[in-house]
């Protein structure tokens, strides 16, 4: 539950931690990643795409896509970079990114703060990827007078550079965004993106706040558009019970405690896919019992990003061992044979 550099980390702003951490893994990766060390092989085939192992880093820490190889280096069997939006914004303003330490968790209102789109895309086409799949993940300026129309520029831009795209109608940080996730306005959505992407596969990223019916019409929307796999989910807006000082900041929860929400919800979209549509599952993961708990439930791939603060670098491979050992242990040959078992 700690590392070395925790206590000079957490005597930082969590901002400026993060800002400190992204400069410390380009960096590292500059210096070619010396002593990155071996990481288990558990190769996944997920829409098409050779995953060495399952455990990816979700969005939103390397927001504009400056550590790509450095992260990579980790251990990570895929680096799925942004939010991008078509032009540069600010994000919302500071303080917006909380530390729930006693929790071991974490609220952010960031708002899709990033660099533009272009910048972005330019930086993931030249970066080292050192083995691991690349994805990026698309959204649309807070201002946006036609959101399809940033999504369908962010496709666009991102599918020549991309292993994958995913189009990010989940954060709870931008006014209205999560209206997409319903309705005709998803399919108009998904419609638009599926013509954009040209060959590169299209994920979409859904929050763990939908209720049944919403989640069971993303289902049904995701199938008939064609989407190539569903990642559940975002952070939450809802509050279970909180010991930290920062509980009653506004924005996403992160972390541990949305752990049981995120395991429910994907429960919910394994049912309302039923093995239709690869399910990639994120929030509150921090272990390779967690991880297995989340592949036996129905998802094929994992991500973490939460429990990296709290766990530190050695997490991804750390999850992919012990995650090796769990198959090993109850049989399995490959992470495709525990999916939903």
């Amino acid at each position: 539950m700690s590392f070395a550099l925790r206590p000079a980390l957490f005597a930082l702003d969590p901002e400026r931690a993060h800002h400190v951490t992204l400069g410390a893994l380009a960096a590292w990766a500059r210096a070619g990643c010396p002593l990155a060390g071996a990481t288990p092989r558990l190769e996944t085939v997920v829409a098409g795409i050779a995953f060495p192992n399952p455990v990816g880093l979700a969005a939103g820490l390397d927001k504009d896509a400056t550590a790509i190889a450095g992260l990579a280096a980790l251990g990570f069997g895929s680096v799925e970079v942004g939010t991008l939006t078509p032009r540069p914004q600010p994000g919302n303003p500071t303080p917006r990114l909380f530390r729930l330490t006693e929790d071991r968790g974490i609220i952010n209102r960031m708002g899709f703060n990033n660099g533009g789109l272009a910048a972005g895309v330019a930086r993931a086409a030249a970066a080292r990827r050192n083995g691991a799949v690349l994805g990026i993940n698309v959204g649309a300026n807070k201002d946006a007078a036609d959101r399809v129309a940033d999504y369908v520029a962010g496709v666009t831009a991102a599918a020549p550079v991309a292993d994958y795209i995913t189009i990010n109608v989940s954060s709870p940080n931008t006014p209205g965004l999560r209206d997409l996730q319903q309705g005709a306005a998803l399919a108009e959505l998904l419609a638009a993106c599926m013509t954009a992407r040209g060959t590169t596969p299209l994920f979409l990223k859904v929050a763990p706040d939908l209720d049944a019916a919403t989640i069971d019409g993303v289902a049904r929307a995701a199938i008939d558009a064609g989407v190539h796999a569903l990642v559940m989910g975002n952070t939450t807006i809802s509050r279970p019970p909180l010991a930290s000082r920062h509980a009653g900041e506004t924005g996403g929860l992160s972390g541990a405690p949305l752990r049981d929400l995120a395991r429910a919800r994907l429960a919910d979209l394994h049912r309302a896919t039923g093995g239709q549509v690869p399910l990639i599952a994120a929030g509150g993961i921090d272990s390779g019992a967690e991880a297995y708990a989340r592949i036996r439930a129905g998802a094929s791939l994992v991500q973490v990003y939460s429990a990296l603060v709290y766990e530190g670098p050695g997490l991804p491979r750390r999850i992919v061992a012990e995650l090796a050992a769990c198959l090993a242990r109850d049989g399995f040959a490959t992470v495709a044979e525990a999916v939903g078992v």
